[in-house]
């Protein structure tokens, strides 16, 4: 399992390269002015680093019970990205909604549009990330010769 060392910092350089990309791309698409824009992608940062570190604790340990692996193939990777995403869309539409004083349905498209851009970068991201700091291989204990069930 990674540590919570490893998972602050993916976490956090996760969020401070999505920031430096999404604030401009939000002012440009969504014709935001710079504070609104900056405002929103800062809050919600702080609830995607909190969700980041969250999600992919319980992601590893998932994959180190039911698979005894923490490395992703590229399908798991897929599905690691937009699960990720479907659970800040949840925590997030009301944010929007309520900081852009727009009805769900703008907020949603919004929102769409953001996660667009999220599920392709976090994709990248974590690939890269995989690959300068590798997930560490899982130590296994032996089965019980008794009960025959793993120690894990």
């Amino acid at each position: 399992m990674r540590t919570t060392t490893d998972r602050v910092r993916h976490a956090t350089g996760f969020e401070l390269i999505g920031l430096a990309l999404s604030t401009p791309l939000a002012i440009q698409v969504f014709d935001m002015q710079m504070h609104q824009a900056g405002a929103l992608t800062v809050g919600l940062s702080l609830v995607a680093t909190v969700w980041n570190i969250l999600y992919n604790r319980m992601v590893d340990g998932a994959m180190a019970r039911w698979l005894g692996r923490l490395e992703k193939t590229w399908r798991e990777r897929v599905w690691h990205a937009l699960g990720f995403e479907a659970g800040l869309l949840a925590m997030t539409l009301p944010l929007i909604a309520w900081w852009l004083s727009v009805s769900l349905l703008e907020a949603l498209m919004i929102d769409l549009g953001l996660v667009l851009f999220y599920v392709l970068y976090a994709f990248i991201y974590n690939w890269a990330y995989d690959r300068v700091y590798p997930p560490p291989a899982l130590v296994r204990a032996a089965p019980d010769p008794v009960t025959g069930r793993c120690g894990c």
